[in-house]
Formats: structure tokens, C-alpha cells, sequence
């Protein structure tokens, strides 16, 4: 694997709350990537202007997007990054509107243009406060697999619990599960990044 080779790794966060537990739990991923070579970014939903997919199709045929607002500025980030991180905290045992609307509209136009995050490396970051993190998780995971996006997995599910900001830091294990995801994300990514295409 060549060493020059530097991918991209972007987090989408979905929490609305600034500096929350999806926020501090992102960084430690993050920071593990920056530790193995990756350069990274964190991207705040909330500070978007991220309209709801209202399924009209018009994407099939433009292979654009109608909804004026910031979707396709995300899209574009997607787009550049190696990998991706959806972090969200769990709403009522589901992910957060702002990650739902970001998996429908790149779902919708991913499919439109015809695969294009196939074989991005696509992880997750789930915080609860007691339950509904495996569920959230393997929602986010379905939409990764349904775009044909390559899954690393690591030693254990990648959530955490918390539920007051700086909640989540107290535990060890989701912490260090959010770290080992970070250092797999940059391996992963360098090691497809440096493969030659066909």
C-alpha cells in the first residue's frame, strides 16, 4: 500500500444539539482516522438547509434533484469522500430526521445516477440513552448495502451510550469501539484508494 495515498473520510452528524454525544463520539472516530493517515471532516446536518425527499421522481429523468436547498451540496461531499460516517443519535428507536432525510435524498439520487457510492466504504455511529441503538444501527447499514457500499466491521456494534452531553465519553467501550472503527475506515479506505481501477 502506497504511504502517499491520503483518502478522504466525512462524518455526516445528525443531531441537532451542538457539541451532543453523535458530536464527541464522531471526533474520537475521527481523530483515529487523522492517526492512520486520513483526511477528515465533520459535517453538522442541522446547520444545512435539508428538505425532506417528497418522491416525485423528476431525479430519474434530470438526474438532478428539484428541491432547491443544500441536498446536492451534501451530495457533492458524499460524492468526493472515500468514506462516510452516518452518526446519529436514536429518535424513539430510529435515527434522527436529519439523518433519515439525508439517507432518503442521497438514496433517491444515488439510485437516479445509477450506483455511484458503490464500493464507498459507509460506517455508522449510533448514541442512546438505553434502547434502540442495534436497530438504528442496521437501518443506516441497509441503506449502505442497498448502494452496494463496502461495510468494515470491528469488534464489536459501533454505538454508545449517553444521554447528557459529555454522557457518552463515560463509556469505555463505545469510545474504543468508535476509535478501532476510525483506524479500519482509514486502512480500508487507503487500501482501496491505492488499488488501480480496471
Amino acid at each position: 500500500m502506497a504511504d502517499n495515498v491520503k483518502p478522504k473520510v466525512i462524518a455526516f452528524i445528525g443531531s441537532p444539539r451542538k457539541g451532543g454525544n453523535s458530536e464527541l463520539l464522531t471526533k474520537e472516530l475521527l481523530k483515529a482516522a487523522e492517526q492512520e493517515g486520513a483526511e477528515t471532516e465533520a459535517i453538522r446536518l442541522v446547520e444545512y438547509d435539508l428538505k425532506p425527499c417528497d418522491a416525485c421522481l423528476a431525479c430519474r429523468k434530470t438526474k438532478k434533484c428539484k428541491i432547491d436547498d443544500d441536498g446536492e451540496k451534501l451530495f457533492d461531499k458524499v460524492m468526493e469522500a472515500d468514506g462516510i460516517v452516518l452518526a446519529t443519535p436514536v429518535y424513539f428507536g430510529s435515527c434522527s430526521p436529519q439523518t433519515k432525510i439525508l439517507i432518503d435524498r442521497m438514496g433517491y439520487l444515488a439510485k437516479a445516477l445509477g450506483q455511484p457510492l458503490n464500493n464507498k466504504v459507509g460506517s455508522a455511529l449510533v448514541v442512546a440513552r438505553r434502547a434502540g441503538a442495534n436497530f438504528t444501527l442496521a437501518e443506516i447499514l441497509f441503506f449502505f448495502l442497498i448502494n452496494g457500499m463496502i461495510v468494515p466491521g470491528v469488534s464489536y456494534w459501533t454505538v454508545a451510550y449517553g444521554r447528557d452531553k459529555g454522557e457518552v465519553l463515560n463509556d469505555k467501550e463505545g469510545v474504543d469501539t468508535a476509535r478501532e472503527l476510525g483506524r479500519k475506515l482509514a486502512w480500508l479506505t487507503k487500501l482501496l484508494k491505492s488499488k488501480p481501477t480496471s
